[in-house]
């Protein structure tokens, strides 16, 4: 009798072996004259090499399910199995629905995809061009869609690291009397950010991510002298960089690596003298083959009908 390891360190184990073992109850059913064992971050498998190879199958099936989709069910797990046993070679049926508007499948099964024609142009931007410029007011999705591309860049193994940053401006002198170094200070402005990673990455990988600076959240002072290479960028809250700082986050950028900039031209909390980077950058790289700029407006706002409306009402006063 032989015998196979099979690691599950790149998924979640409770939602592999699923509620009360059910999923893994499955497959030890299905291959009776084997014996299958879930122990720790490993599968062992002990049986003959047809019947090892049988099941490596569907575990790899499962795995690639999981990262792709975040939850396995008694169903799925059926359907792989019915997949690799079915001796007559005819499709069975999936318990999932394949949508190519889909960017990703986040924890607990939530989808994830464009839902306004402006963010359809901001994911089909990004697919096309390197640098991509997202402006639009609060509320649109345009962080959200932005963050959802570079974790499906990163799940797609398109990128080696995702690096998002914004500048300090918000908080003025008062960064100086709050706790902690300039990072920590930083971290409660970029809540946004982590409430979009919480919904897409499953908490055990996030932490391991972030603890080995696979996704790096950092203030934007952090990019200066930095090449980022084969990295997916994004800076948010674009419009409160001066000249100097959008021209030297925008030339951190190395070899395949994709960057989006998102900004609300509407809400600048600069001092009165200063430009905003990103007013000025539309100006001077409007035109340039590979950099895209992409309008969001009140009728791609997704959070409540008054948010809509607010930004309406506001936009009329400024006029």
């Amino acid at each position: 009798m032989l015998e196979k390891i099979i690691s599950l360190s790149e998924v979640s184990l409770i939602d592999f072996l699923g509620v009360a073992n059910a999923n893994i109850n499955l497959l030890i059913n299905a291959f009776p004259q084997s014996k299958i064992i879930a122990r720790g971050e490993q599968l062992t498998v002990r049986g003959s090499n047809d019947q090892i190879a049988l099941v490596e199958a569907i575990v790899n099936s499962c795995v690639a399910h999981l990262d792709k989709h975040a939850t396995l069910t008694e169903k799925h797990m059926q359907a792989y199995i019915d997949a690799v046993l079915n001796p007559t070679g005819e499709e069975t049926d999936q318990p999932w629905v394949e949508d190519k508007d889909v960017l990703l499948f986040g924890n607990k099964g939530i989808v994830i995809k464009a839902k306004t024609p402006n963010q359809r142009k901001l994911v089909d931007a990004a697919t096309t061009n390197d640098i991509v410029f997202a402006i639009g007011p609060a509320g649109t999705g345009k962080t959200y869609t932005a963050v959802a591309l570079a974790v499906k860049a990163l799940k797609n193994k398109e990128v080696k690291k995702i690096i998002i940053t914004r500048p300090a401006v918000e908080a003025g002198e008062n960064l100086g009397f709050l706790p902690g170094d300039l990072k920590e200070k930083i971290d409660p402005y970029l809540r946004p950010i982590y409430d979009a990673l919480d919904d897409m990455i499953p908490a055990e990988k996030l932490k391991f991510y972030l603890e080995n600076r696979t996704i790096e959240i950092a203030p934007l002072a952090y990019m200066r002298g930095r090449t980022l290479n084969k990295a997916f960028i994004l800076l948010d809250e674009a419009q409160n960089t001066t000249s100097m700082q959008m021209k030297m986050f925008l030339t951190r950028m190395g070899i395949q690596s994709k960057t989006i900039i998102t900004g609300d031209k509407s809400q600048v909390d600069l001092p009165k003298n200063q430009t905003s980077g990103l007013g000025e950058a539309e100006r001077i790289l409007s035109g340039i083959n590979g950099i895209a700029f992409v309008e969001l407006d009140g009728s791609d706002v997704v959070r409540h009908r008054l948010v809509r409306k607010i930004i309406e009402a506001y936009g009329k006063q400024e006029k």
